[in-house]
């Protein structure tokens, strides 16, 4: 496993178990989410979900009411609200304190703070640095990839999970903000030494474009975060003339929907990407006219691919303009909206359930690609691809 410093810890209690794995790789958090915003925190997708989603009402009222009974009875009122929404049954059901939930936004925002370096546990439990960001306050202290992590502020790291070292060089349980100091243990050869990096605001890379010398455009999306669409549509616009794509979306654990439908659009001339339903009500999410729709596609999918990326899979194979290669993916299809709680934690509960064009239900049961494919993933899609252009 491994992971950048970026978010938080996963969400406590049950529902943060399951969502542990959302944004393990290079989003590292509990928070995979295909969710719609708050009533004044993010208006992105609000212009798709319509004013009907705040009538999760029941639901939030009860976690609410939890919260509030325990602030009058001293106790702590996040732990009630997270009790609250574990009795509710909801699986992505969810509660943040206040700074987790910042973290999350500005993480939507495709921004974190942290030192900027990836690192992963190695078999012997082991943390290695896996690359630094250019620019970065890790970089500035002359860490490099293949560096051990010994330690982080005095404390052992060795066998601790990514999340929690992760944690630790973001200064969670301190809520740490830019600025502040983390000293490291750090290891090269047989030359051990320490050093003490100050925390900075930083942004994150979730598109990389690759253009190998056979006329393919590897396009790989991390991430859903803010303007990911508007990339997506760019390195489209600049790849060489009847160049096929390989949009990568391996581990991609979802994000704002609203960059999903976006990046749908660049390969689609308008129509539909997907329905959902909030407390009942069906709605749609539609692509914006003037996509290209004439290169080959290929979407590569694994277990990882989640939420918002399926949705964008889903769109892309009912519609027949990607052929899907990998393994099915990971299977969350529901609608959550957040809402704030009276100490300012916010509790986000499942309202809806997307659904493919073709009116595939995605929640709990993913998306079966066109060809199956494992650890030589890439090499077929090259090949699938190859094939496409032959016959367009």
């Amino acid at each position: 496993m491994s992971g950048r410093d970026l978010f938080c810890q996963p969400r406590r209690g049950r529902a943060g178990a399951a969502l542990a794995a959302a944004f393990v790789g290079v989003l590292v958090t509990g928070a995979a989410t295909g969710s719609l915003p708050g009533r004044a925190d993010r208006k992105s997708e609000a212009e798709h979900a319509g004013s009907a989603a705040l009538t999760a009402g029941g639901r939030h009222e009860e976690v609410s009411r939890a919260a509030a009974e325990a602030m009058a009875d001293g106790t702590s009122p996040l732990k009630a609200a997270e009790r609250a929404v574990s009795r509710s049954g909801d699986r992505w059901g969810a509660v943040y304190s206040h700074r987790e939930y910042e973290e999350f936004q500005e993480a939507l925002d495709g921004q974190y703070t942290g030192v900027g370096l990836c690192a992963r546990r190695e078999r012997d439990g082991r943390i290695e640095v896996t690359k630094v960001r250019a620019g970065s306050p890790a970089a500035a202290a002359g860490i490099r990839a293949g560096d051990r992590l010994r330690s982080i502020d005095a404390e052992k790291v060795d066998g601790l999970p990514v999340t929690e070292v992760v944690s630790l060089l973001r200064g969670d349980a301190e809520g740490a903000h830019a600025g502040t100091a983390v000293t490291l243990g750090l290891q090269r050869g047989t030359r051990a030494w320490s050093a003490t990096l100050h925390r900075a605001r930083l942004s994150t890379d979730p598109v990389t474009v690759r253009r190998p010398a056979d006329r393919v455009t590897v396009i790989r999306i991390a991430a859903f975060t803010k303007g990911v669409g508007d990339e997506v549509r760019t390195a489209v616009r600049h790849s060489p003339p009847a160049s096929g794509i390989i949009l990568d979306l391996r581990g991609n654990s979802g994000g704002l929907v609203a960059e999903a439908v976006t990046t749908a659009s660049a390969f689609l001339d308008g129509g539909p990407v997907a329905t959902y339903d909030v407390d009942g009500e069906q709605r749609a999410l539609h692509a914006d006219p003037g996509g290209d729709t004439t290169r080959p596609l290929v979407a590569l999918v694994d277990g990882g691919t989640m939420s918002a990326a399926e949705l964008l899979t889903g769109a892309l194979q009912d519609r027949g303009r990607a052929v899907v290669v990998g393994s099915r993916t990971f299977g969350k299809g529901s609608v959550q909206m957040p809402s704030r709680l009276p100490d300012g934690s916010v509790a986000e509960l499942t309202v809806g359930h997307y659904r493919t064009p073709g009116g595939h239900g995605v929640d709990g049961r993913g998306i079966t690609p066109d060809l199956d494919a494992d650890s030589d993933a890439m090499r077929r899609a090259r090949t699938v691809l190859t094939g496409l252009g032959d016959s367009s």
